[in-house]
């Protein structure tokens, strides 16, 4: 029975390091040319809400490619995969709140 004990809490260690050790995969974010949000703005809301995250200037390099618009009451956020493939997209009031909404799609992906 100890043994058994033993051996079950020792699973559950190890599963708990597990988890307590794995971080969100480093992702590197093409801003499109089409945007028209600064990307100084971008970084700003990206460092504070997915610290894994990063802009790039070299499109070749990237994970992502991001279109981001303002309009007079909304933000528009589209994710590009690389390859060209639309694969999430995002409309808030508040540019942060577009901005997070991206960052949890990549950290859940």
């Amino acid at each position: 029975m100890n043994r058994n004990l033993l051996g079950a809490l020792m699973v559950l260690v190890g599963v708990c390091a597990m988890a307590v050790t794995t971080e969100a995969k480093p992702l590197r974010i093409f801003l499109s040319p089409s945007s028209t949000i600064s990307s100084a703005d971008i970084v700003r809301d990206l460092s504070s809400k997915c610290s894994n995250v990063s802009l790039t200037v070299d499109s070749r390099s990237s994970d992502y490619m991001l279109e981001a618009t303002r309009w007079p009451d909304h933000y528009k956020f589209t994710l590009f995969r690389r390859g060209g493939d639309a694969v999430f997209s995002t409309s808030t009031h508040l540019m942060s709140n577009s901005v997070k909404d991206v960052c949890r799609y990549l950290n859940g992906h």
